[in-house]
């Protein structure tokens, strides 16, 4: 029997059938190319996306039809904002699609606006239909005595609803039916959940203090958290190059000073909840056929379809901070991958989709060359001291990573920070940080704990580490406070709403435990 192409392709050849038709390219390659004879009958024609400028003509053209259709009148600022940001920020989609979407849903929610019924309305005539009803029931039993009550009532409410109505239809006289280019600015924003929408005095406020925000959670770092304030005031001020990340770092230095903190607080500060940062161990990837699970298995290898760790993860949220945890550790081939996400700002995976990079802040971390900061295994030519000052310390850790990063590598990130040692005060302000979280932990447990200043310092003492940073002081905490409170609490001596009181007698941390009043 004859298929469909053989049938189409004799009428075609007879001149007896003329076909316009439209397909994507790879179904073109995939149905047509495939069979040489059909595809001597077309002539294709490569339509390709049109342009910003011309978006912009074809939403003007098709505006009036959607002004009709949600009731409400578009700013010409605002259909240019709809192609700019779709092109901008739904890079998975194609111009003019994206942006009449952009424009549907903005009227839309306009329209919503003007017609949706306030809850204090619904609410009265809820009220309403059911004293009607209480009426009626009234009336059928013959209790004309209630009947009456009830019409008072009824009265009432229809007074109060005539009033709320009226203030209703007024404030509804007030909203604006243009939609404007802030509007679009909001779709993007919850589509993406990226903050395009024009910076409001609120968020300009919190971006010229964000120095002191970090350093709330930082402690001993100036140089690093002002570089990456720097780095995000420079995207959403709209002087950051918009093809490439909004910040690109490389934090060096010894383990336990808040190399990877910072990333942490960071996303705290952007995304308002630090678990959506995105990290990937890079010692997971230290051979070469693990670096495909970055952007997805190739095709015939297993996992193939189910999306790359980076890139998957990247695709669903564009807006996050990237953490590459000791990125030192990783194979040669991953930094191939870096090299086009810090130049281009996007990567390809597996299956074939480009993701923007253009809206993350990119953060490897790496211990590289501290081991060389300890007296016995400094260089020659260096200060045989005890410790070196940051600018011995920086120049031997650059000195390792130059060695060890190709220089294309370290020219396409915005800044090397080489991370301070913790001075003695530093580790004094970490350890109040750790009780102060004990504390809170505690509070919510019903507990109210009182530390002595003197314990503060007796704890940043014993774990004052130049070395290792503040992960031994972690560890003193836990060992000398938490621990034997951990045992009080277990033992009952804690009831809930007591009040422990922690203080230092001859060098030994006390407990004195207060019950509450009522106990």
């Amino acid at each position: 029997g004859l298929d469909a192409p053989s049938l189409l392709k004799t009428a075609l050849a007879q001149g007896n059938l003329k076909v316009i038709g439209a397909d994507t390219l790879d179904e073109y390659h995939r149905f047509v190319e495939a069979d040489r004879a059909l595809e001597r009958r077309f002539h294709p024609i490569l339509v390709r996306a049109p342009g910003i400028d011309e978006t912009i003509r074809i939403l003007q053209g098709i505006a009036p039809s959607y002004e009709t259709h949600h009731q409400i009148q578009y700013q010409p600022k605002a259909l240019e904002a709809a192609a700019r940001l779709a092109e901008r920020y739904l890079t998975d989609r194609q111009l003019p699609d994206k942006a009449v979407d952009l424009i549907d849903e903005a009227g839309s929610r306009k329209h919503i606006r003007l017609i949706s019924i306030p809850h204090n309305i619904k609410v009265l005539e809820q009220q309403h239909q059911t004293v009607q009803r209480d009426k009626t029931r009234a009336f059928d039993a013959q209790d004309f005595e209630k009947v009456a009550s009830l019409q008072m009532e009824i009265l009432k409410l229809e007074e109060k609803l005539k009033s709320a109505r009226e203030s209703w239809q007024a404030d509804r006289s007030k909203v604006d039916s243009v939609v404007t280019e802030e509007d679009i600015a909001e779709v993007v924003s919850e589509w993406t959940r990226i903050p395009v929408a024009r910076m409001v005095e609120s968020e300009s406020q919190k971006l010229s203090r964000m120095e002191e925000n970090l350093h709330q959670r930082i402690v001993g770092q100036k140089d690093a958290v002002s570089s990456v304030a720097d780095a995000i005031r420079r995207n959403r001020a709209g002087i950051a190059t918009p093809r490439r990340p909004i910040g690109s770092f490389l934090f060096l230095g010894p383990t336990g000073v808040g190399k990877t903190e910072l990333a942490r607080a960071l996303a705290a500060f952007l995304l308002d909840d630090e678990s959506r940062i995105v990290r990937l161990d890079m010692s997971e990837y230290m051979e070469r056929h693990e670096v495909s699970k970055m952007i997805g298995a190739p095709p015939g290898y297993i996992g193939y379809g189910e999306g790359g760790q980076l890139t998957e993860k990247v695709r669903r949220n564009p807006y996050s901070v990237v953490l590459l945890d000791e990125v030192e550790k990783a194979h040669p081939d991953v930094f191939n991958m870096l090299l086009q996400i810090l130049e281009d700002g996007q990567l390809t995976d597996a299956q074939g989709r480009t993701v923007s990079f253009r809206n993350t802040i990119l953060i490897g971390t790496s211990n590289l060359g501290t081991e060389t900061l300890s007296p016995e295994k400094r260089p020659i030519g260096f200060i045989q001291s005890e410790m070196p000052d940051y600018q011995e310390a920086r120049q031997l850790v650059m000195h390792e990573v130059k060695k060890f990063f190709k220089p294309e590598f370290l020219n396409r990130l915005d800044d090397i920070i080489v991370f301070h040692y913790l001075e003695k005060e530093d580790v004094r302000q970490i350890a109040r940080m750790f009780v102060d979280e004990l504390v809170e932990r505690m509070r919510k447990r019903d507990l109210e704990l009182e530390v002595e200043d003197a314990v503060i310092v007796k704890l940043a003492r014993d774990g004052f580490d130049p070395v290792y940073g503040a992960r031994p002081l972690r560890r003193e905490v836990e060992h000398q406070v938490e621990n034997p409170l951990a045992m009080k609490i277990v033992k009952g001596e804690c009831p809930p709403h007591s009040k422990v009181s922690i203080r230092l007698q001859q060098n030994d941390i006390q407990f004195d435990i207060e019950p509450a009043a009522n106990d």
